[in-house]
C-alpha cells in the first residue's frame, strides 16, 4: 500500500464556513456521502479517505463567482490543500480527473471553486511524456541556438491544396524554422488531408534539396475518431511529414494517450477550449494545473499565447504559462518546447526575453505578423529575426532599426515605437 499522497490545491468560495466546505469536498470525493454508513470503517478510511491537509485564507468578496440565489455576503475565500491517497486514484488520468476534478464542482455550497494546482507523486512518472519535447524539436527542425522562427497558414481556411503548397514555398523561401495548418484545418471538403500532404510535402523536400534546410510542417491531424486521427497520422509519416498539429481538448485525454503510444510525429499542442475552463477568475482551472496532465500524455510543443496576444490573456498570465510548461515535473525531459504566438510580431520580443528570463528556449509563431507585412512575407520573416537580435543583444527595437529596413517597416506598421 502506498503512502504517497496526491496533493490537489483549490481556491474555494463560499458564504459558509470554509473549512466546514474542504472537509464536506475531501469527504464526498473519497469514500464518504450524505450519511453515515457503517462500511466505512476508521480501516476504509485509513486506506482511501481524502484530507484537508492546509487552508490558506484569501480576502473576501461581496459577490459570488457562480450566482448565489439563497445566499449572501460576505463570501468567503481561500487556498485549500486536499490530499488523495494514491491507493484511491492510482495513475489513471481519468481515474484523477473524476475524484479529484470533476466532482467538485457539483458541491452544494459553494459559490466559487478554481483548481489551481495538482502536486504528483513519483509514482505518476510512468506516463510518457514528449517524444521529442525542446531537444528533439532543435534537431528535426536543424535549429541549434535561438529562437525558432515560426509562421501559419494564412488565411486560416479557404486555400485549396495547391495553392496552400504556394504559400508553403514561399515561407520556405522566407527562412521559417516551422510551418503549421491553423488549428481550424483538419480535413475539408475543399482540402482534405491526404491532399494536402501530397501538395506541401514535394516542396518541402525541394527547399531542402536546394538549401539543406528541412522545415518541420505540422499538419492538422485531429479527429474525435481515434482510429481516424491515426490514419491522419500515417498519411503524414508516409510522405515525410515530422509533425501534427493536435487540438488536444477536442480529441480528449484518452484520444491522446492513444495517438502518443503510436505515434511517430512531433506533436504540436493547440489548446483551444482551454479558455472555457479558466477565463473566469474564480472558476475553472489554473493553467498550472491543466498543462501537467497533456505534459505526462506526451505533447512536444506547447501553444501559450504571447505578450500582448490578439486574445483576452493578459502578459502576466503569459509569463505564469511559460514558467508552468518550462519547470519540470519529474525531470527536464517532461518539458515542451514553449510556443510563443497569437498575434505576435517583431515588437513583443523585446518584451517576451525580458520577462521569460532571456530566454530563446522558444518557438516564435507568427501569423499575420509574416503574411500581413508591408514589404512581403520574407520581409516579416527577417523583421522578427532582427526583433530577436536586438533582444538578444539587449537593444532597442527603435535602435536596431535604424538599419535594418524590415523591422522598421515593421514598427511603423504595428505601431510599437516604445521599445
Amino acid at each position: 500500500m502506498s503512502a504517497r499522497q496526491i496533493n490537489v490545491t483549490y481556491r474555494l468560495e463560499t458564504s459558509g464556513d470554509i473549512a466546514a466546505l474542504a472537509a464536506k469536498i475531501a469527504s464526498d470525493q473519497s469514500t464518504g456521502t450524505f450519511t453515515e454508513l457503517p462500511n466505512e470503517t476508521a480501516d476504509v478510511r485509513a486506506r482511501c479517505a481524502a484530507r484537508v491537509a492546509s487552508i490558506t485564507p484569501l480576502p473576501h468578496g461581496d459577490t459570488p463567482a457562480i450566482p448565489d440565489l439563497d445566499g449572501h455576503g460576505p463570501y468567503h475565500r481561500a487556498d485549500v490543500v486536499i490530499s488523495y491517497p494514491m491507493d484511491a486514484v492510482g495513475t489513471d488520468i481519468a481515474a484523477l480527473v473524476t475524484i479529484t476534478i470533476g466532482g467538485v464542482y457539483a458541491v452544494k455550497g459553494l459559490s466559487g471553486v478554481r483548481v489551481m494546482d495538482i502536486d504528483l507523486p513519483p509514482e505518476w512518472s510512468c506516463h510518457p511524456g514528449p517524444q521529442f519535447g525542446m531537444q528533439g524539436s532543435r534537431d528535426l527542425m536543424g535549429v541549434t541556438d535561438g529562437p525558432m522562427i515560426a509562421s501559419i497558414i494564412k488565411p486560416s481556411l479557404g486555400l485549396l491544396p495547391d495553392a496552400t503548397a504556394e504559400v508553403v514555398a514561399q515561407l520556405c523561401a522566407a527562412g521559417v524554422d516551422f510551418i503549421k495548418d491553423d488549428e481550424k484545418l483538419m480535413s475539408p471538403a475543399y482540402s482534405p488531408l491526404e491532399a494536402r500532404v501530397k501538395a506541401i510535402m514535394p516542396v518541402i523536400r525541394a527547399h531542402e534539396d536546394e538549401t539543406g534546410k528541412r522545415v518541420m510542417y505540422a499538419f492538422g491531424i485531429s479527429a474525435a475518431d481515434p482510429d481516424t486521427m491515426m490514419r491522419n497520422h500515417d498519411i503524414v509519416r508516409a510522405h515525410g511529414g515530422t509533425a501534427a498539429v493536435v487540438n488536444i481538448n477536442s480529441i480528449g485525454y484518452g484520444g491522446m494517450s492513444f495517438l502518443r503510444k503510436r505515434s511517430e510525429l512531433c506533436l504540436h499542442a493547440h489548446r483551444n477550449g482551454w479558455d472555457i475552463l479558466t477565463r473566469h477568475p474564480r472558476l475553472g482551472m489554473e493553467f498550472r494545473a491543466y498543462q501537467k496532465l497533456w505534459r505526462l500524455l506526451g505533447v512536444d510543443q506547447f501553444q501559450i499565447n504571447g505578450i500582448r496576444a490578439k486574445y483576452w490573456e493578459p502578459d502576466d498570465s503569459f509569463v505564469q504559462s511559460f514558467k508552468d510548461v518550462t519547470t519540470p515535473i519529474f525531470s527536464p525531459d517532461d518539458c515542451p518546447l514553449p510556443v510563443v504566438c497569437s498575434g505576435q510580431w517583431g515588437g513583443q520580443a523585446v518584451d517576451t526575453f525580458k520577462r521569460t528570463g532571456g530566454s530563446l528556449d522558444l518557438m516564435y509563431l507568427a501569423g499575420g505578423g509574416v503574411h500581413g507585412h508591408p514589404m512581403g512575407m520574407a520581409a516579416g520573416v527577417r523583421a522578427i529575426r532582427q526583433a530577436w537580435d536586438a533582444a538578444g543583444t539587449g537593444q532597442t527595437l527603435i535602435d536596431y532599426a535604424k538599419d535594418h529596413p524590415e523591422l522598421a517597416a515593421a514598427l511603423r506598421k504595428w505601431g510599437d515605437t516604445s521599445q
